[in-house]
């Protein structure tokens, strides 16, 4: 156990704060903004931002004029890299390797919901937990996809994804081995999650789909129109019923409790009727909540499970832990696809 928390490189913000080559950021929008915010907050400094050729428009981001990785390597004899973006597109990531090879490549751990980064405090706070959720787990390769994922979210060095990462073939086949199920899909977005619950099953007793950004649920409900057995839900999913906000983007990761949003309904697992045998779960963040609102449905219905284990840096124990405190009948996996950064990092409980 003692292994689990020692670590071959220092912490990623370490890293970056004792690096004698310039800081350069690889990425716009969202996730360059809370980098450079938590540099900021750590007296980093960064040298600039860069953007991939196909995207490099010279234009202005939080007073950086945003330029091609070659205007950099003509500026300096050498720079490190924070990468501020993520993607599961195979040219996309195979680019990002590409540029690792040339540069020192390092990624930050942003979280898409909450403030918690993993540094050395957060470390020594959660010590026993994620101690207790290693314990907890089913098998070997989970093991080494916990140990990895640590490292990787501690170290911000791409070989640790490399080391553990899988396709969703083995997960369905040796794990979930779905049947006649009854489906609940929790974060439906457009209907993505459902045409993959169809992918890996040869039938199924109903498909219930929830999803609680109001444009998303419109073409869900259009792609799940002529599917047989299968109801869309509009709503949030949380520990209790009511309303929230939800932010106003369509993309795949609106956020609940947005302060600027729109009110929507929110239910909880165990007040959906529709008995599941099968629930995925990718909601945002609202995992633990969720978790929650579904006790009485865990505990007696026992459900397999597949759950987002990455949304907050600390998921993915917290939520191994939370599972097995409701029922610790469960087997619990850890497994993570291909993604870059620790997306797509997900529990599977059988």
């Amino acid at each position: 156990m003692d292994n689990l928390f020692t670590f071959n490189e220092p912490n990623v913000w370490t890293a970056l704060a004792e690096s004698d080559k310039p800081v350069v950021l690889y990425g716009m929008g969202n996730g360059a903004d809370k980098v450079l915010d938590e540099l900021e907050k750590r007296n980093i400094k960064a040298a600039g931002v860069m953007a991939s050729d196909d995207f490099c428009r010279y234009q202005e981001y939080r007073g950086f004029t945003v330029q091609k990785q070659s205007d950099f390597e003509k500026q300096f004899d050498d720079f490190v890299i924070a990468l501020c973006f993520g993607s599961s597109l195979p040219d996309v990531t195979t680019h990002i390797r590409h540029v690792a090879e040339h540069h020192r490549l390092l990624v930050p751990n942003i979280p898409v919901a909450g403030k918690a980064i993993m540094d050395d405090r957060f470390i020594a706070q959660y010590r026993q937990k994620i101690g207790q959720a290693y314990s907890l787990l089913a098998d070997d390769q989970s093991r080494k996809v916990f140990k990895g994922a640590l490292d990787f979210c501690y170290t911000g060095v791409l070989k640790y994804l490399d080391a553990i990462e899988s396709d969703k073939d083995e997960v369905f086949e040796k794990i979930l081995r779905l049947k006649d199920e009854r489906y609940l899909d929790l974060g439906a977005y457009r209907g993505d999650t459902v045409d993959e619950f169809l992918h890996y099953t040869n039938g199924y007793g109903s498909i219930t789909a929830v999803e609680p950004n109001p444009k998303n649920y419109q073409k869900l409900c259009k792609h799940i129109a002529d599917i047989p057995n299968a109801t869309a839900l509009h709503a949030g999913i949380a520990d209790r019923v009511g309303t929230m906000t939800i932010s106003k983007k369509a993309g795949r990761m609106p956020v609940l409790g947005s302060a600027n949003g729109v009110a929507i309904p929110v239910t909880t697992v165990d007040m959906i009727d529709c008995s599941p045998t099968y629930i995925k779960i990718d909601i945002e963040g609202m995992e633990q909540q969720m978790l929650s609102g579904a006790e009485h449905t865990l505990r007696t219905m026992k459900p397999k499970l597949n759950l987002a284990a990455y949304h907050r840096t600390e998921d993915f124990f917290l939520l191994i832990n939370r599972l097995h405190d409701i029922n610790p009948d469960y087997r619990i996996y850890l497994r993570k696809h291909p993604y870059i950064p620790c997306w797509d990092l997900n529990i599977y409980a059988v």
